[in-house]
């Protein structure tokens, strides 16, 4: 397997787990509307991929894959599967149909049986190695100016078997073992077709995509995403996150392109930081949420009482050119650090947009040159994809491409 050990797979597999039944447990506790919310469904089909807009639920998957055939009809053949599958699965069926024949393998994994949907989104991008020419799928002219590799960035510590891939799934659920069950099967379905480069698993949402949902905390205590774009905000979301009817090309419109960067927070000399350090590095107020000369999270930010290094600041709409990104994260913890015998936790950043160059790397160089975060964290891993327009009934993931 490409760029995952053996001891991290299985530490991975053992967290998942360990989450699933904490999470099983939760629903056995919590109230009938939370029960009901755990049961619901979210299409799987649409004009826009779900899991983009869709309320962030509280658990990912996030993997990274890279595909091993060299034909176009065996990728095509690929997406459709995937496609069935992710379809199925997000009502909270099986992956496929029940096999009854001992000596043959079952079609699902079985580790999600029973339990609700939990509103899985199962949400699929490509990546722009994808599109190298010589791999055989004749789709290189095909590849959007949009998606390419991200140039090296301030405060980049990379590490290559943590980023890139040709193909990545982004399941997010309620549940923790139905997020991981979607992952796990299609990794299964596309054995032989493709190898997993790397995979994430995040826990607590560190954003806020819906205004019937209140703003979270990350890992450094203070509420994440207060200014974030809404599926609500139908205008900012034409504007600055789906790919336009009038972009190229064709295939793309009605999609968006996804960032993921592995954020490693450095929290024991976070922890260590004096509480006035620590606002004046965010330019909030820690416990409210407000902006330093505020009362309350949601007042306007008023830039002459926040420090000019300060994170929000420096990420301000008004600091950029007006350019905004639907920001859509999860805290992570990978166990410790092998070297140092530190926490390797941090923030799985994931953002979509319509453009990113134009948004996420001229907003991250604004913050990597000058950011005061900067001394409390280190990016170690990073991703780009485009990802496709919804799926009709009957169609596949990507389908446009081919066309």
């Amino acid at each position: 397997m490409s760029g995952i050990t053996r001891r991290r797979l299985l530490g991975t597999a053992a967290g998942a787990t360990a989450a699933g039944a904490f999470g099983a447990g939760y629903l056995v506790r919590g109230s009938d509307g939370e029960a009901q919310a755990a049961a619901e469904a979210v299409p799987f089909y649409g004009e826009h991929q779900a899991g983009i807009a869709t309320p962030a639920q509280d658990r990912l998957v996030f993997a990274s894959f890279d595909v091993t055939v060299n034909s176009r009809s065996e990728l095509q053949a690929l997406l459709r599967e995937w496609t069935d599958a992710a379809a199925h699965m997000t009502l909270g069926a099986p992956a496929g149909p029940n096999n009854h024949s001992l000596p043959a393998p079952p079609d699902d994994t079985g580790e999600a049986l029973g339990l609700p949907p939990s509103r899985l989104t199962v949400t699929f991008g490509l990546g722009p190695t994808l599109f190298d020419t010589g791999r055989g799928f004749g789709i290189s002219e095909q590849q959007p100016d949009k998606l390419r590799k991200l140039p090296p960035l301030p405060g980049d510590e990379l590490d290559p078997d943590r980023s890139g891939g040709d193909l990545c799934v982004q399941a997010c659920a309620d549940d923790p073992q139905v997020a991981f069950h979607a992952v796990r099967n299609l990794a299964r379905l596309g054995r032989g077709s493709v190898v997993m480069r790397w995979c994430q698993l995040g826990f607590g949402r560190t954003s806020t995509t819906s205004r019937s949902q209140s703003t979270p905390r990350n890992l450094m205590g203070f509420k994440d995403g207060t200014n974030n774009i809404r599926a609500e905000d139908t205008a900012l979301m034409n504007q600055h996150v789906w790919v336009g009817q009038s972009d190229s090309p064709a295939w793309m419109r009605g999609g968006s392109y996804l960032v993921a960067r592995r954020i490693r927070m450095l929290i024991e000399v976070w922890d260590r930081a004096s509480l006035g350090d620590q606002q004046d590095t965010i330019g909030r107020i820690k416990e409210s949420g407000a902006p330093l000369g505020g009362q309350v999270e949601n007042d306007p930010v008023k830039l002459s009482k926040v420090p000019v290094d300060a994170h929000i600041r420096l990420a301000a709409p008004s600091e950029n050119g007006g350019e905004r990104i639907l920001r859509r994260g999860y805290s992570f913890t990978d166990g410790m650090d092998e070297d140092l015998g530190q926490l390797d936790a941090g923030l799985f950043f994931i953002c979509f947009q319509r453009d990113p160059e134009r948004q996420f790397v001229a907003i991250q160089r604004r913050l990597g040159s000058s950011d005061a975060l900067n001394e409390y964290i280190k990016h170690t891993g990073s991703a780009v994809f485009a990802v496709p327009p919804g799926v009709r009934p009957g169609g596949y993931v990507g389908e446009g491409l081919f066309a």
